[in-house]
């Protein structure tokens, strides 16, 4: 091969060599981003479908992503001819190339089912569970509204709960009051691990410093609802109806399939199969509540823009991207069913990016 030849071989395949070199790490850094962001949309899209269906009396399933493998193709080759000429021949050369490039990813799915399902879906939240989010940052009022069903004996207001539906005042007084201190900085959550259990406590009047005559009102406002001792201002958090002492508050908790058919049942969907039997008409506010915990939308066909859609039967039910105070709600949901299964035994996602 002359070395006019072997420069332009160089020359095609130098490039080729480069673009082998740099797809591993290029495709690290947008998969990484792009396989998270396209899990959460699943995951929320999933919810979405089960409080939909649940409106309808369908039981939801759910599929859990095991592994993702996203395989990648790379082929490169090159060639190039060179003549010399002789004669009336004239000197020329040629060169030539491909490159080939396919992605074929693969998804496992692991179906939740048995004790897993029972455990994560029908089982009522711990409130070892619930209560640290509130730490976290998350509105106390809005966590309690979504996953209590009562706390110290004072009803939840529950869309399936027939005469009773619209609970009790004094929930949404308190959930409202332990808001404000919770804002004042008045309220705390602590979690701790004795002897094997893990206990959680509530602690108001957590500072002495600047107390205000509003604040002061609502600590004893909190103290009188949940008939709590003034002698203490650390509470453990226990569930039932009852604690029988002034320093415990007992709480019942709902389960994810609770919460999912609450927030179902305020959803808005065709007056015309609310006529033809397929489902109940729409649950309207209830207690104190001043609007849906999630808003959720029905239609032939949702906004180019919508926060989450999903088709079911022959209409799309969707949240709207403009509403912040849904998609905050719709989170914390998420959230909340994460930790739930959380305690089951299935894994992590595992996704695999060739590297070359």
């Amino acid at each position: 091969m002359t070395q006019l030849a072997r420069v332009l071989v160089f020359a095609c395949i130098a490039p080729l060599l480069t673009a082998c070199a740099q797809i591993g790490p290029t495709h690290l850094k947008a998969d990484q981003v792009d396989y998270a962001r396209a899990l959460g949309d699943a995951q929320k899209r999933e919810i979405l479908a089960a409080i939909v269906g649940l409106r309808y009396a369908d039981s939801p399933s759910f599929l859990t992503v095991s592994q993702i493998i996203a395989a990648y193709n790379f082929d490169a080759s090159a060639g190039a001819t060179v003549n010399a000429g002789s004669g009336s021949q004239p000197n020329y050369a040629l060169a030539n190339g491909s490159v080939s490039y396919s992605n074929h990813p693969t998804f496992t799915f692991t179906p939740t089912t048995g004790e897993a399902y029972a455990s994560a879906y029908i089982r009522p939240l711990a409130p070892t569970l619930v209560l640290p989010l509130a730490e976290g940052g998350i509105p106390v009022d809005l966590l309690l509204r979504i996953t209590a069903q009562s706390i110290g004996g004072l009803q939840n207001g529950s869309a399936l709960g027939g005469e009773n539906s619209a609970g009790a005042p004094g929930f949404f007084v308190l959930i409202q009051a332990l808001r404000r201190l919770q804002l004042a900085g008045e309220l705390n959550v602590e979690s701790r691990h004795d002897h094997g259990a893990d206990r959680v406590f509530l602690v108001i009047g957590a500072t002495t410093s600047g107390k205000s005559a509003s604040t002061s009102a609502d600590l004893l406002r909190v103290r009188q609802l949940l008939h709590l001792s003034a002698k203490t201002g650390t509470y453990e958090v226990v569930y039932g109806q009852s604690a029988g002492t002034g320093d415990r508050i007992p709480m019942v908790t709902r389960s994810v399939l609770g919460i999912l058919t609450d927030l179902g049942a305020q959803v808005q969907v065709p007056a015309a199969q609310i006529t033809d039997g397929s489902t109940k008409p729409t649950v309207g506010l209830i207690g104190g509540e001043t609007r849906p915990t999630i808003i959720i939308h029905s239609g032939e066909k949702p906004p180019e823009d919508a926060y989450i859609a999903i088709p079911y039967g022959a209409a799309t039910y969707w949240v709207a991207r403009d509403d912040f105070d849904s998609k905050y709600a719709f989170t914390v949901v998420q959230n909340l069913m994460a930790l739930a299964e959380a305690d089951t035994s299935s894994k992590a996602p595992i996704v695999t990016i060739p590297a070359n």
